[in-house]
């Protein structure tokens, strides 16, 4: 039998590789399978990179959308260990409520926007948290 191995949960896929100065920056350069954090700041996130988009009881708007992306990959920095989420979480809530403020959204949706995420964003950034694996078909590990 051939088995196929996935993770589920994703909704979007970047269709071109995206880069822009955060001001999160690690004492050395972070890299990730479609994810670079340089020590300068400069996060690339690479074609092919797939998110769930915005998160909870929300819409996924326009205005949403790029925050939602840096915040995805920041997140998945600190749970696979690039970043320590202890330090870095809350910049990367902050660097969501500011990228959608910039792309037009309220800063009253905004700032409820960062408080979802510092309310019940912190599992989603933790190393114990990572998705695990799913197989096909059925009988598969």
């Amino acid at each position: 039998m051939k088995c196929i191995a996935y993770r589920g949960g994703y909704k979007y896929q970047l269709k071109q590789d995206y880069k822009v100065d955060i001001p999160i920056k690690p004492e050395s350069d972070k890299e990730s399978v479609f994810i670079t954090l340089t020590s300068a700041g400069l996060l690339t996130i690479k074609k092919g990179y797939a998110w769930d988009g915005p998160s909870g009881p929300t819409i996924d708007t326009q205005n949403f959308m790029r925050g939602s992306l840096v915040h995805d990959a920041l997140y998945q920095l600190m749970r696979e260990e690039h970043l320590d989420d202890n330090l870095h979480r809350e910049m990367a809530d902050r660097l969501l409520q500011s990228h959608c403020e910039e792309d037009g959204m309220s800063s009253f949706r905004a700032w409820w926007v960062y408080q979802g995420v510092r309310f019940g964003g912190g599992p989603s950034a933790d190393p114990d948290k990572k998705r695990p694996a799913k197989y096909a078909p059925e009988g598969c590990p």
